[in-house]
């Protein structure tokens, strides 16, 4: 066996009304002073009011923090910190999507360690210590709440990332409660994005490993399965709570065998024209399948077979397109754009992404197949 290694967060709670319980959790981690890490949006849905209660009866004093942006610019995530240091907290929840929990990890870190962004963008160059943290998802799509890596957007558009072992939380509580409220459009971006973590930790070329291969297949099993049910009666809680779980797999994977082309092309349209992370994914995905086919055909047909009942004695060839079509028929009716023009992505502007595309390498290198700059344009006039 090639060797390898494996980290995740050192502990998981899942439970239905489990926020409720965050004043004892926190508690049991020796924080007195919460800083709460969140969205306006949340803040105004009453969704904080659970864990804030459960915060006073506790005796804990809490700082909520509620201007996180969407893939956070380095302004936003400082103003946070700046906010962190000023309340004088000893602890960090971060509660809500993706952007919230990135925003959470750096702020827990650059409280107890000051040090300037941009010196820490790549794996491995952020100092310790940090502050304890908690983190809360309440989509099921990132798997930000397991992952050690923190995703901001630069004042040049680009997306970045902060990777190091010290971003992994204390604690990562899921409570499905949470997302019982989410809209459909929101429940099939995030689920469509855990799927895409899924299926690149899978193929992923250079840190492939026996753990987060048998998390990505069970992730995939989940998300695949419960995607159309939480898109179309988004208030069952055993159903959200199997997205939740699936993001969880997914990101426990992904964070060790890390994600390739189709997060590499994703960024940039994030980046240039603010679109949320999990439709820039979708948008790309089925491209980069089909690019990818003819290398990565054993592999898909591994996830086909994981997810598609019949095909156990069906030839690698026909399996894997088998998976690919499976795909496409799921995002296909998702209830959002479905191509880079209805997504309002302007064709002249098709080099310029391509071009930015090439500059997240880090994830590239673990994508099956080379890609160079003209492949990468072609996928995304393929997306287009």
């Amino acid at each position: 066996m090639t060797p390898f290694s494996f980290e995740t967060a050192p502990k998981i709670i899942c439970e239905q009304g489990g926020a409720d319980r965050l004043g004892a959790i926190c508690h049991g981690l020796g924080i007195s002073h919460v800083f709460l890490v969140t969205d306006a949006g949340l803040s105004r849905a009453g969704l904080l009011n659970g864990a804030l209660a459960s915060l006073s009866a506790a005796g804990l004093s809490a700082t909520v923090f509620s201007d996180v942006l969407a893939d956070p610019p380095e302004a936003s995530v400082q103003a946070a910190v700046d906010a962190a240091r000023a309340a004088g907290v000893d602890g960090v929840v971060g509660f809500g999507g993706g952007s919230s929990l990135d925003t959470a990890k750096l702020v827990a870190l650059l409280v107890r360690t000051a040090q300037a962004l941009p010196d820490i963008y790549g794996i491995g160059l952020a100092r310790g210590p940090r502050l304890p943290l908690i983190q809360v998802p309440t989509t099921a799509g990132t798997g930000s709440e397991v992952t050690p890596i923190s995703i901001l957007t630069t004042p040049s558009h680009e997306k970045k990332g902060v990777v190091s072992p010290l971003l992994y939380p204390d604690i990562a509580l899921l409570d499905s409660r949470l997302t019982l409220g989410l809209p459909p459009a929101v429940t099939a971006m995030t689920g469509v994005d855990a799927m895409v973590h899924a299926v690149e930790a899978f193929s992923t070329r250079l840190k492939k490993n026996p753990l987060s291969d048998a998390l990505a297949i069970k992730a995939l099993q989940l998300l695949y399965t419960n995607l159309p049910s939480a898109v179309n009666d988004g208030r069952d809680a055993d159903v959200r709570e199997a997205m939740l779980l699936g993001s969880l797999f997914a990101g426990m994977a992904f964070a060790n065998a890390p994600v390739g082309a189709v997060h590499a092309l994703a960024y940039p349209l994030g980046g240039h024209y603010g679109l949320p992370h999990g439709l820039s994914n979708s948008l790309v995905l089925l491209p980069v399948l089909e690019f990818n086919l003819g290398v990565a055909q054993g592999l898909y047909a591994e996830l086909g077979r994981a997810i598609l009942p019949g095909l156990e004695t069906v030839e690698d060839a026909a399996a894997a397109a088998a998976f690919v079509a499976a795909i496409r028929a799921r995002v296909a009716a998702m209830p959002y754009a479905q191509t880079l023009r209805e997504a309002g992505v302007k064709p002249e502007d098709l080099p310029m992404l391509a071009d930015d595309a090439m500059k997240v390498q880090r994830l590239l290198v673990n994508n099956p197949r080379d890609v160079s700059q003209a492949d990468a344009l072609a996928l995304y006039q393929a997306a287009f």
